[in-house]
């Protein structure tokens, strides 16, 4: 293996392992587990630089695994036999048994793990951090750098989550079918927040962070093969990934700068993900359930089948911001309603949609809304009005990629 694909194999094993394995021993033993697997993949990466990859590593990393967590357990006399029978079973199974055996464990561990995450009395800050951690395999550093916050942040949403599992074991281990339920769309919303985190973040040169897109599209699609995630919400949101991940080889440039969507080569977007998107976005019209993710969905789809920029449907597209509007409200969702009716009806139009809503200050902060009055009122003749807003928006840039990004679309010097 390369080393671009040892780390994304670890990574993967690493939440795989951590699911499967504290869902035997017990969730109070959640911190033996994760030094287990730690251990067992540094094991990996120093036997297989000098003896090669196993033929089945799935198998050979679970057995190490194991085996660490039983020496814990029977170090710390922490357990009954009971318990380590459970994981001593694997010894006497030959290791193409193991990986028969793993592919639906792992796949109904992580599953199961989803919805432990999004326990509701942890907050939702904390479940997503507990999800890019224990499911994604990221660590507290790569968090940090991903979330944009520091790393004594990201260990304290972590440990709190974590803390609350640990002191709820024995509630968690008997988690029923309508659990399940209750918790699907905090489940949908996890996931989501790890796709637009790998999607679109604010932070221009980091904007496009496709390891997390394909995380969230993975576990998203292990939701929908099962049973209790077989529901329209469940499929729009996986319709939405498919649709944006089709997008993301013309984003950007040569120079690795993002470009805009009227900027792309739509040659170059991925048609099988579109007709996935198509695919999974058909599964969700059954029915009369409706969520914000069908109104999403749908806005990408429009993007995705017009031929060119000029001739997307821009009535649609402000159609479906009605729609999320009064599915999920927010002052974001009416900013880029503006720019669709710019785009259908005329800058003016937009411009006056603009500057009737009632914009909440932690909009006015953003350099978002600054640029989009700037661009609007230069396209109303508004000069002076744009250069203003530009100046503005370009004074609020968090980087220096952003700034020069506002630069050239707003016609500004920086």
């Amino acid at each position: 293996m390369n080393n671009n694909l040892v780390e994304h194999f670890f990574r993967h094993e690493y939440g795989h392992l951590v699911a499967v394995l504290t869902q035997k021993v017990g969730f109070s033993h959640i911190q033996d587990v994760e030094d287990a697997v730690q251990n067992a993949l540094i094991t990996a990466l120093e036997s297989w630089k000098h003896k090669g990859t196993p033929d089945k590593p799935h198998a050979w990393i679970y057995r190490v695994a194991s085996n660490n967590v039983i020496g814990t357990l029977r170090q710390n006399n922490r357990r009954s036999e009971i318990l380590e029978q459970k994981l001593d079973a694997t010894e006497s199974i030959d290791e193409t048994d193991i990986e028969s055996m793993l592919s639906n464990e792992f796949k109904d561990g992580i599953l199961n793990w989803l919805f432990i995450c999004c326990h509701p009395s942890i907050p939702i800050e904390s479940q997503l951090v507990f999800a890019l951690k224990t499911l994604c395999g990221f660590s507290i550093k790569e968090i940090a750098i991903r979330l944009f916050i520091s790393e004594a942040n990201v260990y304290k949403r972590y440990s709190r989550a974590r803390t609350y599992l640990k002191n709820h074991s024995n509630e968690l281990s008997q988690l029923k079918r309508i659990d399940h339920s209750i918790r699907l769309s905090a489940v949908n919303k996890v996931l989501y927040l790890i796709f637009t985190e790998g999607y679109l973040s604010s932070h221009l040169e980091h904007s496009i962070r496709s390891e997390m897109c394909e995380d969230a599209m993975r576990l998203t699609t292990i939701l929908v093969d099962n049973s209790v995630g077989k529901v329209p919400e469940s499929f729009a949101l996986l319709a939405i990934m498919h649709l944006h991940i089709a997008r993301l080889p013309a984003r950007k440039n040569n120079a690795n700068e993002l470009l805009l969507l009227e900027q792309q080569d739509r040659g170059l977007w991925d048609q099988n993900h579109i007709h996935q998107g198509l695919h999974w976005l058909s599964h969700a019209s059954v029915g009369d359930d409706f969520s914000r993710y069908h109104a999403e969905a749908g806005i990408a789809i429009e993007h995705c089948l017009a031929p060119t920029f000029n001739q997307t449907r821009w009535d649609k597209i402000v159609k479906c911001y009605d729609l999320l509007e009064k599915t999920s409200p927010s002052a974001l969702h009416r900013l880029n309603k503006s720019v669709a009716l710019a785009q259908w009806q005329g800058a003016e139009v937009g411009l006056t949609d603009l500057n009737k809503q009632n914009t909440p200050q932690w909009l006015l902060d953003s350099y978002q809304y600054h640029a989009v009055q700037s661009d609007l009122n230069r396209r109303c003749g508004n000069i002076k009005q744009a250069e203003i807003s530009a100046q503005i928006a370009m004074e609020m840039a968090p980087t220096p990629a952003i700034k020069k990004s506002l630069s050239s679309r707003l016609k500004v010097n920086c």
